[in-house]
């Protein structure tokens, strides 16, 4: 099976964290060019880059797996305190009740 790009960083730690992510979804990947990351400032910036690869059957789902990471919600504001919340806040940062 040949396996396909999926998504390239010039961070190791993200991408590790999306293979984990993809891992959890039952994608394996695969991750390339680490070792270019000491060449950063020597070569150019697309050359050192980290790359994400899955098996080409596994494209479309993993690319769906990282889109639904990009996805925002909306800021909220607690019925409980009235604080405001950001959208990434799963609790309120003021009284640690639920949004809804």
């Amino acid at each position: 099976m040949s396996n396909m790009h999926l998504l390239c960083k010039d961070n190791s730690l993200a991408i590790h964290a999306l293979k984990g992510l993809l891992q959890t979804q039952g994608i394996d990947a695969e991750v390339r060019g680490e070792a270019l990351l000491g060449a950063m400032g020597e070569l150019a910036a697309d050359v050192a880059l980290v790359e994400l690869w899955v098996e080409a059957e596994n494209l479309a789902k993993g690319k769906e797996v990282l889109e639904s990471t990009q996805q925002q919600g909306s800021p909220w504001v607690c019925r409980d305190c009235g604080e405001p919340n950001e959208a990434t806040f799963e609790i309120c940062w003021q009284c640690g009740n639920e949004p809804f």
